[in-house]
């Protein structure tokens, strides 16, 4: 059975709250690998206004979230436009409002922290925030109102506030192997073979597939 279309708007039937970020998510800042999901009740199609906050493209940051990441309800992306200048005595934005008179916008002066990147094969629970510049590694998962303040290490699992791990997922041999097979990098056809096997938890199977 091959797999669904990665672009499908609504790929649940009969449910109109999840969608594949590819069919509504449009952004030259924003990149979305196949098959990742948001679920929102209110209407997936509204991912980019309700949980990429502050994404000015005159900054620049990009959102870059891999292959088959899951992404509940009301979670937040808060990208490099969410800093305040923090130099001098006063923190607001001037310039931003068009008062005169205010030293130039500095990226160095914002202290931005890069690009925001979600490995492959992610699931972020509800309400979890992602700070700007955060690398969550593949296979993680984050728990629901984390708050992700830094890297977060493959198969690793992440919960509170401030985030902290609380378990690897699988032993390390384990987690090497996962990250050397990347499953999610497989053809179409492969993957549509193997799916027992990416779903069960016989890494010595799923090396071997073909």
């Amino acid at each position: 059975m091959p797999l669904p279309d990665p672009k499908t708007r609504h790929p649940i039937a009969g449910w109109k709250g999840t969608a594949f970020l590819k069919a509504v998510v449009d952004h030259p800042l924003v990149e979305v690998g196949d098959y990742s999901y948001y679920d929102d009740s209110r209407g997936p199609e509204h991912f980019l206004a309700r949980c990429v906050r502050y994404h000015f493209d005159f900054i620049g940051d990009r959102l870059i979230i891999g292959k088959f990441v899951a992404i509940a309800q009301a979670a937040q992306f808060i990208m490099n436009g969410a800093n305040h200048p923090m130099g001098g005595f006063s923190t607001y934005p001037f310039g931003m409002f068009g008062f005169e008179n205010v030293p130039d916008f500095t990226r160095d002066g914002l202290g931005l922290r890069g690009d925001t990147v979600i490995g492959n094969d992610v699931w972020i629970g509800r309400e979890a925030v992602i700070m700007p510049g955060v690398t969550i590694g593949d296979g993680a998962i984050i728990g629901t109102r984390a708050q992700i303040a830094r890297d977060v290490p493959p198969y690793a699992v992440v919960v509170g506030n401030p985030g902290r791990v609380v378990k690897t997922r699988f032993p390390p041999e384990v987690v090497s192997a996962l990250l050397e097979i990347r499953w999610w990098d497989w053809e179409p056809e492969k993957i549509a073979r193997n799916l027992p096997l990416i779903a069960g938890a016989d890494i010595d199977a799923l090396r071997a597939a073909v």
